[in-house]
Formats: C-alpha cells, sequence, structure tokens
C-alpha cells in the first residue's frame, strides 16, 4: 500500500504533535524510520526532519542512534541519519558532530547516489552550523570528481553542492575557487545543474 505525500505529511504532523505532548512517543518515530511499510515509514521520517530541524533539544539525546544508522547497508537509513544529524549540527554545543566529521563527509563517495546527494544538499545547512569547518567542508564537496560516482551522477551531484555553497558563500574566504567551480557546471550535462549555476552566477558573481 502506497501513500501521497499530503496524506504523510498529515500523518507526520500527527506524530509531531504526540511527541511534543510527550516525548515518550518519539521511540515509536526511531522504530518507524526503520519499518517494511512505506506507510509508517514515510510519516515518520517526515516527523523526525521536522522534529530534528524545529525541535532539535528533543532529538539530541538519540545522537548516537543515528550515528549507528550512517553505518547502514540501507541507503534510505544512512539518508535520515544525515539529514537528522546535520539538522542538530545547529544545537551541539558538546562539539559531538567534530567526532564524526569524517565518517559523515565520506559519504560523498557512497555506493548510492541517494546517499551522497543528500550529504550535498544538507552540507551547506552543517557549515552554517559550524563555522569554523567551513574550509573542511569545501574541500570535499569541491572533491567530488575524485569519487567512484559516474559522470552523470556527479553532474546531479555538483548542482546539490552549488546550492549548499550558495548557502554559506558569504562565509567563504577562497570565493574564487567557488566561482570557478559554479562556472564549470554551465556546461554540465545536467539541465537542473546548468539551472542552479546561473542562480548561483546571478545571485553571487559581481
Amino acid at each position: 500500500m502506497s501513500i501521497t505525500k499530503k496524506n504523510a505529511e498529515i500523518q507526520a504532523n500527527n506524530i509531531v504533535k504526540q511527541v511534543l505532548e510527550d516525548n515518550i512517543y518519539l521511540s515509536k518515530v526511531l522504530e518507524g524510520i526503520k519499518a517494511k511499510e512505506d506507510t509508517i515509514r514515510y510519516a515518520n521520517a517526515i516527523a523526525l526532519e521536522i522534529l530534528s530541524e524545529k525541535n532539535p533539544e528533543i532529538i539530541y539525546s538519540k545522537w548516537n542512534f543515528f550515528v549507528k544508522l550512517l553505518k547502514s547497508k540501507n541507503a534510505y537509513h544512512k539518508s535520515i541519519a544525515i539529514s537528522t544529524i546535520s539538522n542538530l549540527t545547529q544545537i551541539d554545543r558538546k562539539k559531538k558532530f567534530e567526532e564524526i566529521f569524517e565518517q559523515l563527509f565520506k559519504l560523498i563517495d557512497d555506493k548510492s547516489v541517494l546517499v551522497s546527494r543528500k550529504l550535498a544538499i544538507y552540507a551547506g545547512r552543517i557549515a552554517k552550523a559550524k563555522p569554523e569547518l567551513i574550509t573542511k567542508i569545501t574541500n570535499v564537496l569541491l572533491s567530488i570528481n575524485e569519487t567512484q560516482h559516474n559522470t552523470s551522477r556527479k553532474d546531479l551531484i555538483k548542482g546539490d553542492i552549488v546550492v549548499s555553497l550558495s548557502e554559506y558563500f558569504e562565509e567563504i574566504k577562497e570565493k574564487k575557487k567557488i566561482l570557478q567551480f559554479v562556472q564549470a557546471q554551465l556546461n554540465s550535462s545536467s539541465p537542473s545543474t546548468v539551472k542552479k549555476a546561473r542562480e548561483f552566477l546571478s545571485k553571487w558573481e559581481k
């Protein structure tokens, strides 16, 4: 049985409301994202995204749960871990993220393009929360050509990277290098990446 995005969002909002009223329901959410049934997994994944972004303090105590998910053989589970951990960096005063930086960012070279794209998409959010890591994050993103992905997949990921770079471009010191990378995407095989590059350059190229 499938579920529409609209219905999943309705269910997710109900789940979020339950957790906010009594966080004992959080354990059900963590079970739900691993469920085999699409209807359960999808709604709980959306609920977790909402909670980790808007109420990260509720999720932070489960940090190790998501770190373990990063090692999963299931690409969907790894993707959920990436988005959740990225959202939690905004309140990571204990600097737990720094301990798993390498573990997380090596997923830019994951065999699943779903996982690599998820990391590229959320990298900008991490950079905003952890400005002291901007250089390291940027270096990983710009090393995309060194990954195992084929050319068409790399071109898709580069589009996500362009969007992330735009999120924290003002804080980047070596802007020329970034502009050169983005300008190169104007010749991408991916129409969506070309569009993202044009939008970036329209905003930042002066």
